[in-house]
């Protein structure tokens, strides 16, 4: 009987190749299903993505010491209160690097938007804070890149996602 043995170096190329395409299946891809996430609320709501079913959702990646950060939270909780009837959800992660949970506790009573104790899936800061995801009603990431919004901005990209039927079929947009 011949045996064929596998190269070191091939066999290491071939495990690489492997973990990486097993990596991008959970990635945040825009124009791709967004990949599930379990979250704990400061306020001790377990949270997922299915709970957004249906609805249009902007996951905010924040720090305290972040000066655009510190700008923008205030009006995706503005936003946020005026678009709720229409199907807005926002949730708002602060980085490792800002104050203790304890001291965000006073801060996160103030707005009506949740503040995110823990979360674990493949959401994370894209080349720094803010950091903002929009999955649309159907569970879609339309959009998914680091910089803070402008009202401009939150208009132009969600008052047309906000108008979409939950099951509509729809082109999801740049792939970028």
């Amino acid at each position: 009987m011949t045996t064929v043995s596998t190269p070191p170096a091939m066999l290491v190329a071939m495990l690489l190749a492997c973990s990486t395409m097993a990596a991008q299946a959970d990635d945040v891809i825009v124009g791709k299903p967004a990949p599930d996430f379990h979250a704990t609320t400061f306020d001790g709501r377990k949270i997922s993505l299915a709970d957004y079913q249906g609805r249009v959702l902007i996951i905010n990646f924040w720090a305290t010491w972040c000066g655009p950060c510190r700008r923008e939270l205030p009006l995706l909780d503005r936003y946020y209160q005026l678009q709720q009837h229409a199907g807005l959800e926002v949730i708002a992660v602060a980085t490792e690097d800002s104050v203790s949970p304890s001291q965000l506790k006073p801060l996160a009573a103030l707005v009506s938007i949740p503040f995110i104790r823990r979360m674990n899936g493949p959401y994370r800061v894209l080349k720094g804070v803010p950091t903002n995801i929009v999955i649309d009603r159907r569970g879609i990431v339309r959009y998914a890149q680091a910089g803070g919004f402008s009202l401009d901005d939150l208009n132009s990209l969600l008052v047309p996602l906000l108008r979409e039927q939950p099951g509509a079929t729809v082109d999801p947009g740049p792939t970028s």
